[in-house]
């Protein structure tokens, strides 16, 4: 039986479409190429480790695209505003927790967008507590990061759901013995907990 439910956040509580953000900051040309240089440059799973902070991570950016350095600072500002809870999401999460389901979130995510989000949203009182991969030097699909949370809040693996947007990181959830979500559609969530025999 299920008592606890850990929520990925992006794609899963926040809305995280970082192609669909470019696209509204540039030119509909420069677009990929930008898009390419930031969010797939090896500096960004960095800042989700906490390895590297943002000043730095843009500045390696542009010193190795230093033509597109106009666009990169133009996309690197306010980038965080992409960040937008998932209505539909955020009335399961607080339907959860009236069922008396203890709930947590195990995210990649960088500091300064976290602490951005923490500080513009409520979101973070629906959860009991988590784990963000930047104050542990962690990355989900990394063994650790499971195992830490499930430590920190002595959560039973078989009693805990995992829901995530990718794959790779149900996968090892389900090898420490979790149950798990890949949830490609959040406002199917609901239809998803049901079945695990979560009616809410």
């Amino acid at each position: 039986m299920i008592k606890n439910v850990i929520f990925d956040l992006g794609n899963v509580i926040l809305d995280f479409q970082p192609k669909i953000y470019v696209k509204s900051k540039i030119d509909e040309e420069k677009v990929e190429e930008i898009y390419k240089c930031i969010f797939q440059s090896d500096e960004w799973p960095m800042l989700d480790r906490g390895t590297i902070c943002e000043e730095d991570a843009k500045r390696n950016i542009i010193n190795r695209n230093t033509e597109s350095e106009g666009l990169i600072n133009k996309v690197f500002e306010n980038w965080y505003d992409m960040l937008i809870p998932i209505e539909s999401s955020v009335d399961t999460l607080k339907k959860l927790k009236q069922k008396g389901y203890k709930i947590y979130y195990l995210s990649n995510f960088h500091l300064a967008a976290f602490e951005y989000i923490n500080n513009k949203y409520d979101l973070f009182k629906l959860f009991e507590g988590g784990v963000v991969s930047y104050k542990e030097k962690l990355l989900k699909p990394e063994k650790e990061i499971y195992e830490k949370i499930l430590y920190r809040y002595s959560l039973e693996p078989g009693e805990t759901l995992f829901i995530d947007d990718m794959e790779q990181n149900i996968e090892a959830a389900i090898k420490l013995g979790l149950k798990g979500i890949v949830l490609k559609e959040p406002r199917k969530l609901e239809d998803e907990l049901q079945k695990f025999d979560i009616n809410i």
